[in-house]
């Protein structure tokens, strides 16, 4: 199950996650200008993919319009100037855009939480781990791959939060993830794990941002507790699943 586009329309089904999940539209010029004109900022995505490769932030600033690329940012004038330079980045392939969600940072930069969701020895679905995400510098993407920093997910979320609220927010945030496997193995009964991508805004509100079904545990080696991985590497061997870990373009936090 590739497609984020498919994944979306699966968890809107389920009322109590429809609040979870950022509008998401097809890419075309229409939808573009019009979820600029609603929300200022949006991501840009392939519709398959993975790693944040091909992810791209666009902003609309008065009049004026900008998209971030990898490291590179490009200004326009004009709404058809952006558009046209977008689809050449696109080319043929399907993008997806996506409601931009201001996120929480950790010394000045976004963060997310990567949760891993499988199926526990009596095959119940359980949340073996959440882990933050920091991006890297000079990029929109936190992902591991793309020079994200790791850290525990309370760490972060305590430096916005106070100790009560932090441990509200983990909880919520397992029940989401629960939620989140509940509804897609109804459709996909074969599935025994997922990632889930989730970040906070700045209201510590979850947002859904993506679910990976074949997800990289990598992020967990590089929490100083090995106690997560542990776990998640022996669930995995309950059901068959093999995690090569080769685990060298993200960073630890100190």
């Amino acid at each position: 199950m590739k497609s984020k586009w498919t994944k979306t329309k699966l968890l809107q089904r389920q009322q109590e996650l429809t609040k979870f999940v950022p509008a998401t539209k097809l890419f075309s010029r229409r939808h573009l200008l019009d979820m600029l004109k609603r929300y200022r900022m949006v991501y840009v995505k392939p519709d398959v993919g993975s790693q944040g490769k091909g992810v791209m932030r666009v902003e609309k600033d008065g009049a004026a319009f900008s998209y971030q690329n990898g490291v590179t940012t490009s200004s326009f004038r004009t709404f058809d100037g952006l558009f046209r330079s977008l689809s050449q980045q696109i080319g043929s392939k399907r993008y997806l855009i996506q409601q931009g969600i201001h996120l929480l940072t950790y010394e000045d930069r976004p963060f997310d939480l990567r949760v891993m969701i499988q199926r526990n020895p009596t095959r119940e679905w359980e949340a073996t781990g959440t882990v933050g995400r920091v991006a890297h510098p000079r990029k929109a993407v936190t992902n591991g791959s793309q020079g994200g920093t790791i850290y525990a997910a309370d760490h972060l979320i305590r430096a916005n939060a106070s100790e009560s609220r932090t441990e509200e927010l983990l909880e919520e945030i397992d029940r989401i993830a629960l939620s989140v496997a509940t509804q897609m193995s109804q459709t996909y009964p074969a599935l025994n794990e997922l990632g889930l991508d989730l970040a906070m805004d700045r209201d510590l509100t979850p947002w859904i941002l993506e679910v990976n079904t074949l997800p990289d545990p990598c992020p967990f080696t590089k929490l100083k507790d090995q106690t997560t991985i542990q776990r998640i590497i022996a669930y995995g061997k309950k059901y068959g699943r093999r995690y090569p870990l080769n685990c060298t373009k993200s960073k630890q936090g100190e």
